[in-house]
């Protein structure tokens, strides 16, 4: 399935990104079981940089010869990065493999008004797009998400990224406490008036070991019941649809073309080298599909990289049920589907005709003009299942 050169695999045409992981916070959500870190000593972006760039030195030399499509700076809080530390990052990746000349590199950012002071800093590093993490767009539900901006820093923020950047999306979490399907629907079309080409929309989840599991544990945190969270889903799909900002993934939206590229190749089960504190990667080597996972502790992580040249504590080679089950997993998620004949080559076995015809029955999957198998707007909701059953 692999050539020597660890390129000829089914989902090539994905492309290959570079993920890095900046994973400080100025403070850590009550919501968020990402791997972030607050400290309240000044980070020395100047060693963890100099870690970066050699991660990003061992796993080129692991991978040569690729073309890098898209990169996604990603955390915690990458704005809280000097512009000089980005494009230290970006020169890094740019002296270790070719870049696409349409290249997207996105950076994730808070929409403090410090942090959007930046922006003109962060488009001259190189960085093309923006991703905000708005989270709502009234103060109450922001104060309760445990966000440090307003709503109306945020919305100076989007207009500063606006000015800067001809591709830009924000968050918003939904399904949140006392939520109304009217009040969201309010709440997005005001949300659609000023977002450009794309929006991430979330339905909030109570993940174990985060300040919000405890006080729903406690009873002192209700969200939405599964009722209305699919009522607030439907409003979702109806309100985004008739702005012109069809879904393309469960928890995406975009206009024609203004697709996150760099998530796209996730969905696609493309190949990407993860970097920095906690990062997971998959590469295409000689051994075939590999997972890499990094220490997720940043000074751990550092110690590590400047004694081997890099942070990697986990490689795996994944066999073809992995391989198979990973890209329904991911490729499910997408309005396009997945190809049945590409999952039959990474798994080794074609998927069931009965079970697929079973789903299709009930509407929870549809078989596009293309031979593609996608989930209905009834079958996203439980994707889950639909993976589980498939998979079997």
């Amino acid at each position: 399935m692999t050539d020597r050169s660890g390129l000829d695999h089914p989902t090539r045409d994905a492309g290959f990104g570079v993920y890095v992981h900046w994973p400080f916070c100025a403070s850590k959500c009550p919501y968020c079981d990402f791997n972030s870190h607050v400290r309240h000593a000044p980070v020395d972006e100047g060693r963890f940089l100099a870690a970066f760039r050699a991660e990003i030195a061992h796993v080129a030399a692991q991978v040569p010869g690729r073309t890098v499509s898209s990169i996604f700076l990603g955390g915690g809080t990458p704005s809280l990065m000097q512009p000089a530390t980005v494009a230290g990052l970006l020169d890094a990746i740019g002296e270790s493999w070719a870049t696409a000349p349409d290249i997207e590199v996105t950076l994730e950012a808070n929409p403090t008004s410090v942090e959007a002071g930046r922006f003109r800093g962060y488009r001259a590093a190189g960085v093309n797009r923006v991703s905000l993490g708005v989270q709502a767009m009234d103060d109450a539900s922001l104060k309760a998400l445990g966000r440090l901006h307003t709503a109306a820093e945020a919305m100076a923020a989007v207009e500063t990224a606006a000015a800067h950047f001809e591709r830009y999306s924000f968050d918003l979490i939904y399904a949140r406490p006392n939520q109304s399907a009217a009040s969201w629907r309010a709440e997005l079309k005001e949300a659609i008036a000023r977002a450009a080409e794309h929006l991430s929309l979330y339905q909030l989840t109570i993940e174990p070991g985060t300040p919000f599991f405890g006080l729903h544990a406690a009873g002192k945190l209700v969200p939405p019941d599964n009722d209305m969270a699919r009522a607030l889903y439907d409003v979702t799909q109806e309100v985004c649809d008739a702005a012109g900002l069809a879904s393309y993934e469960i928890s995406n939206h975009a206009r024609p073309g203004a697709q996150s590229r760099h998530n796209l190749l996730y969905w696609r089960y493309g190949e990407y080298a993860g970097i920095g504190p906690g990062a997971h990667g998959r590469l295409v080597t000689e051994a075939g599909r590999t997972g890499t996972v990094t220490e997720r502790v940043p000074e751990a992580w550092l110690e590590r990289v400047e004694r081997d040249g890099h942070g990697i504590v986990e490689t795996e080679i994944l066999s073809a049920a992995d391989q198979g089950d990973e890209f329904l997993m991911m490729g499910l998620r997408l309005a396009e589907g997945i190809d049945p004949k590409r999952y039959a080559i990474l798994k080794e076995q074609p998927l069931n005709p009965v079970r697929i015809e079973a789903l299709i029955r009930y509407g929870f999957v549809v078989r596009l003009d293309n031979g593609r198998i996608a989930a209905t707007p009834r079958g996203a909701p439980v994707l889950n299942a639909i993976v589980a059953e498939l998979a079997a």
